[in-house]
């Protein structure tokens, strides 16, 4: 007797429909029973073997002794991971005479199963339920705690059960269980509370105003500043002017967060755009991700959000440099010997250094130790592609008290991310027909900049004298250009005028610093 159970596998951020088949064979002669799993299972799906067995009897079933055999199908993909453990407990139990057998096919399941039979929560939950909702399947059962994780999609019946014999007790109709359900808006409502807010800064309106230009065109920001100016402050409140997210957005997010196995029963979707902070120790894999069975980096987990590199040059030069074609692209591919995954990786990039070694060059009061041939060193150890991906090299200027005791609340948060909304609804307008999704100023081509952020003869004239004058390289001409188009958006304008321009230009001090 053969029975089929249907639950998915996660590839990346994917996933993809998994079938479990088991079946039971008599013995015969001297053989013994034998419990096989097939169909490339890592080890934690061999091990699940004990598991299911524990489970089975300790919730008071009789596990089947017959020749077992378990094929996950397709049996040319990798599977990973102990959320099979329910399917295959099921499909035993229905061998066995236990569970109705024509009842099992109108369910979905995954979870991971205690000796006790309890039921587990499992990674990857929200992409599997997606998958599954498109193969139509009704209903899936899950884990309690995955219960509001996997809520979050419409369309499919999320039955939460917390131990196997709640599972069996519904599959057979003795156990009514009701659909799982959430306010998904009140989510979306709670994410409106940040705690932070742009009004608590006080004498930075330049670099609130550089700032919110970057959120505005989804530009990436170097900021260089003494220790204490605020360079964190400024960078850890950007996420309260960036756009509102949407729930395709929040989908996406959640779903990389999922995979990591950071969606909690208490957050199970993610509505605030993500702002990472790591140290800057970290590994190559911890920032773009990877591993035997490969996870997601920090430059992942930062999707649709903001990733703040604190003492920029004190990180590994190896691990600045893998960051580079994610960046570019917006996605992150991880080879290995069984295939590629690929991870989104669309972000803003803040980062934030001293203008030397000691910290204190251009200080009002401190004076600095550096020799020139340090401070080179120092910032050398940022290199130019990497440089060129990001658009906008704010100076922060140290703050006197006085000022600071004296000056005036400026923009709230909200404030900006009203102006940043609407400049963003002008470029969802301008880029509404591009067929590869651009969002924001920062991603278009020299073929857009050319197309989008055009210069009339006299501000062209303009930016070719300044960039004469000025002696500024060549890669800062397209992005000066990307970044007027982000202030005209901002100031509603139409066309890029010569203020526009003029601040624009005034964003790339390292190129002026580099000739």
């Amino acid at each position: 007797m053969i029975c089929k159970v249907q639950c998915a596998g996660i590839a990346g951020i994917a996933a993809t429909p998994v079938e479990v088949e088991v079946d039971g064979a008599p013995i015969v002669g001297q053989s013994s029973p034998e419990f096989l799993v097939v169909g490339l299972p890592d080890k934690s799906i061999n091990e699940s073997r004990e598991r299911v067995r524990a489970a089975i009897e300790n919730a008071g079933y009789d596990f089947p002794v017959q020749r077992i055999t378990v094929n996950l199908a397709p049996a040319d993909l990798r599977k990973e991971g102990p959320s099979y453990d329910l399917p295959i407990a099921v499909g035993l139990l229905a061998i066995n005479h236990q569970i109705d057998h024509n009842a099992v096919g109108r369910f979905a399941m995954i979870g991971e199963l205690a000796l006790d039979g309890r039921l587990r929560r499992v990674a990857g939950v929200l992409p599997i339920v997606l998958e599954l909702k498109k193969r139509n399947l009704p209903a899936v059962i899950v884990p309690e705690d995955n219960a509001p994780e996997a809520a979050v999609v419409n369309g499919i019946d999320v039955i939460p059960a917390g131990h196997l014999r709640e599972v069996v007790g519904f599959i057979n109709g003795n156990l009514p269980i009701e659909p799982f359900r959430i306010d998904v808006e009140a989510f979306f409502q709670q994410a409106e509370s940040y705690g932070a807010d742009y009004a608590d800064v006080r004498g930075q309106e330049a670099a609130k105003r550089a700032l919110m230009i970057a959120a505005a065109g989804g530009h990436n920001v170097l900021m260089i500043g003494n220790p204490g100016v605020g360079k964190s402050m400024l960078s850890k409140r950007l996420p309260t002017v960036l756009p509102r997210m949407t729930l395709a957005e929040a989908l996406e997010t959640t779903k990389i967060y999922s995979v990591a196995g950071e969606v909690t029963r208490d957050n199970p979707l993610v509505t605030r755009r993500p702002f990472r902070s790591p140290h800057h120790t970290i590994s190559d894999a911890g920032m773009i991700g990877g591993g035997t069975n490969p996870r997601p980096g920090e430059i992942s987990m930062a999707h649709n959000g903001v990733l703040f590199l604190d003492e920029f040059p004190e990180f590994n030069r190896k691990t600045l440099e893998v960051m580079r074609q994610p960046l570019e692209d917006g996605t992150v591919t991880i080879s290995r010997a069984v295939g590629s995954l690929t991870f989104p990786a669309r972000l803003m990039l803040v980062a934030a250094m001293n203008p030397c070694p000691c910290g204190y060059l251009g200080h009002p009061t401190k004076k600095c130790s550096c020799t020139p041939r340090m401070i080179g060193n120092y910032r050398s150890r940022i290199s130019g592609p990497l440089l060129d991906r990001i658009d906008i090299h704010l100076e922060v200027p140290a703050v006197d008290l006085k000022e600071l005791s004296g000056a005036r609340p400026g923009l709230t948060s909200d404030q900006m991310r009203a102006q940043v909304q609407a400049a963003r609804d002008a470029q969802t307008r301008r880029f509404a027909r591009d067929p590869r999704g651009l969002h924001a100023n920062a991603a278009m081509s020299d073929q857009d900049v050319n197309r989008f952020a055009a210069l009339a003869p006299p501000v062209k004239t303009l930016l070719d004298q300044a960039m004469e004058a000025l002696q500024l390289s060549a890669r800062a001409y397209t992005r000066i250009r990307k970044i007027a188009r982000t202030i005209a958006d901002l100031e509603g304008a139409a066309e890029i005028g010569p203020d526009h321009i003029t601040e624009a230009i005034g964003y790339r001090t390292l190129d002026r610093a580099a000739n």
